[in-house]
């Protein structure tokens, strides 16, 4: 499902506009990033949570090259499956 879909399943079963069903998914989304980007975590029980994890500077090697590289250190968004989502997946089987 991609967000265009979500917009219209929100529509669809919430009986809204597809203007405001956008803006719902869109401030959903917004707020999502805005907590991510101040370093807080996102928990949906039942679903998921998102985390930023750290890593700290290393030296790689390019591929083609073989040369060293310095990786600097960066920040990342993860994503952790719910248990009720596992059992709900696990269960389609």
């Amino acid at each position: 499902m991609n967000k265009l879909e979500l917009i219209s399943e929100l529509k669809k079963q919430a009986n809204l506009t597809k203007s405001e069903a956008s803006e719902i998914v869109r401030i959903f989304f917004d707020s999502m990033t805005d907590a991510l980007s101040n370093g807080e975590r996102v928990e949906i029980r039942g679903l998921c949570s998102f985390f930023i994890k750290e890593y700290k500077s290393y030296t790689g090697r390019n591929p083609k090259t073989g040369e060293k590289v310095k990786i600097p250190p960066k920040k990342l968004p993860f994503f952790k499956c719910g248990k009720e989502l596992k059992e709900r997946v696990d269960s389609m089987n």
